[in-house]
């Protein structure tokens, strides 16, 4: 299979598959004259990168847990545990959106957005900080 048939069965674009290409996430054989072949374990392959990506898994996160499903001793544990770890991450950004969130709220509500020159968004934005001062 070419690039363009790969790309409309895994879901992922020409530049992501030839991407996954350069750092060795897929191996697709090569004809003499250089074009790729693709057979039908790389669009798998593909496929389920393209679904751990969607996930927000990293590429290293996507490299490990491709090589767990690749090999057939695997312990479900340590699968379990990369995508704990994912979990944990995310769970980390929510929490930090939802304070960002909070902190944003506050300071749009105190702001008349009015007028006048006062703007207590630019005031919070212009403190200084212990780290600035340094």
């Amino acid at each position: 299979m070419n690039i363009g048939d790969v790309a409309r069965l895994s879901g992922l674009p020409p530049k992501t598959i030839r991407y996954y290409e350069d750092i060795d996430l897929v191996r697709p054989l090569r004809s003499e004259n250089g074009y790729r072949s693709f057979r039908q374990q790389d669009v798998h392959k593909l496929a389920f990168l393209g679904r751990a990506r969607a996930l927000g898994f990293t590429i290293e996160n996507c490299r490990t847990l491709l090589a767990l499903y690749e090999d057939e001793n695997r312990e479900s544990m340590q699968v379990k545990a990369v995508a704990e770890e994912h979990l944990r991450q995310i769970d980390d950004k929510i929490a930090q959106l939802q304070s960002m969130r909070a902190t944003l709220d506050q300071l749009v509500h105190a702001c008349a957005g009015d007028h006048r020159p006062d703007c207590p968004i630019l005031q919070d934005l212009a403190r200084e900080t212990p780290d600035a001062e340094a």
